[in-house]
């Protein structure tokens, strides 16, 4: 056209120049309408599926992703990704389906949900440059003689949040706020099982290199530095006395016996000699689905021995009451000799699960909050530990090392100790 630049774009959009101009392209090729309507069914199998009765099941130990809220911008484009995959019906038969299809044709797990079964760092070689998504690690690592490990036993200290010397501020910005209060504070560090059976973990695994040296470092300096109660020998001499693992083989926890291991730790530290009666014995038995098959898409249970606790000797003084502990558990006894009497506040998470029963039996009046709810709602958290004499925090090793507790942050323990010390014990 007379005036028209010769290099000058069209004006109008290239879908709507002829077919045989050089800079058509398709506004809705049969790919980009393909693509569109795969996504389209994705993100509606929930929605749908969900209206004929189908639900989906959590596969790990936390809940499934919320529907992402309009109020987070951008955030709730890319948060839909996880919602849909989370919420999808039949997910566990598809991870199991794709696992075993994997291991049938190439004979080695299914990298499922950002795992790798085959290591980033080639054997061997010194994690100079560790990788820094952690996405990379596997979720499960497949151990020797059938054991199963967390893989987050090593991608959290691989890929840490914090620094060792911000978690450690913040652990003793808890104890100093707490008995600035006038209150007891006990910290225990629940130990990962990689760290309690490290014979069992395979020859050689992603991140192998840096998780070894950073679990070194962790236990050279955090009980020293924090107070915490190092737990680790004490968990292998019950182990070698009863002759069997006190972590099981294909679940992240301690057994029961762990459980009465941390009571009976914290109540002597509290009150020195008062477990001298205990009297414990072996109680029920039941199956219990174990946490990391449920990674793989699978169902498999562990046997589980619970027990009997006489603080005083006599009749048994436990209480089963399953509880994550999102919502605070309460748990309150008559006073007998052997227990202690005073009343005790506890921030904990899964751990204390397998201990709660043998703790209601040797604490008179004891409350288990977990972790996620402080950093929460700190207000509330600070009121509850505020009707507490003595405050004891259960956390887990790979959660402290890799700095993945909200409520390390020095901030929220400032905000709770303000709280306690409107309310001091004298």
């Amino acid at each position: 056209m007379p005036g028209q630049h010769p290099t000058e774009l069209p004006a109008v959009h290239e879908a709507w120049l002829p077919r045989e101009h050089p800079l058509h392209r398709p506004r809705h090729g049969r790919r980009q309408l393909t693509a569109l309507v795969c996504a389209l069914l994705f993100f509606a199998a929930p929605v749908l599926t969900w209206t004929f009765g189908a639900r989906a099941e959590p596969l790990e130990n936390r809940p499934l992703a919320e529907f992402p809220s309009i109020t987070d911008g951008w955030g709730m484009f890319t948060g839909l990704n996880a919602w849909a995959t989370e919420n999808l019906p039949f997910r566990r038969d598809a991870v199991q389906s794709v696992d075993a299809l994997s291991r049938g044709v190439f004979g080695e797990p299914a990298r499922l949900e950002g795992s790798s079964h085959t290591a980033p760092i080639g054997t061997g070689q010194v994690d100079a440059k560790p990788p820094l998504d952690e996405n990379v690690f596997p979720n499960v690592i497949e151990g020797k003689n059938g054991w199963l490990y967390l893989g987050h036993d090593v991608s959290y200290r691989c890929v840490p949040r914090m620094r060792p010397e911000q978690v450690i501020a913040g652990l003793q910005r808890w104890r100093s706020v707490v008995e600035a209060s006038g209150r007891r504070f006990q910290l225990v560090i629940a130990p990962d099982k990689s760290t309690v059976y490290p014979e069992n973990m395979p020859d050689a695994y992603a991140g192998e290199d840096c998780a070894t040296r950073e679990r070194e470092r962790f236990w050279q300096r955090v009980p020293g530095a924090t107070g915490a109660i190092d737990m680790r020998s004490r968990l292998r001499q019950i182990a070698e006395r009863n002759k069997r693992p006190i972590y099981h083989d294909i679940d992240t926890h301690w057994t029961h016996e762990g459980g009465v291991t941390m009571a009976y730790t914290l109540a002597e530290r509290l009150a020195p000699g008062s477990t001298a009666n205990w009297k414990v014995a072996p109680s029920r038995q039941y199956e219990h689905s174990a946490d990391i098959p449920d990674l793989l898409g699978q169902d498999r249970k562990v046997p589980i021995q619970a027990y009997s606790l006489a603080p005083d000797g006599g009749a048994d003084n436990t209480q089963f009451k399953p509880s994550d502990f999102h919502t605070p558990l309460h748990l309150e006894s008559p006073p007998k000799p052997g227990m202690v009497d005073r009343p005790t506040r506890m921030i904990a998470d899964s751990f204390t699960q397998f201990a709660s029963p043998y703790l209601a039996a040797s604490f008179t009046d004891l409350t288990i909050a977990h972790p996620e709810t402080v950093a929460e709602n700190p207000q509330a958290m600070g009121a509850m530990l505020a009707e507490g004499e003595i405050v004891t925090l259960e956390l887990s090793e790979r959660f402290v090392a890799g700095g993945r507790y909200a409520m390390l942050d020095p901030a929220v323990a400032d905000q709770v100790g303000a709280v306690l010390a409107q309310h001091p014990v004298r």
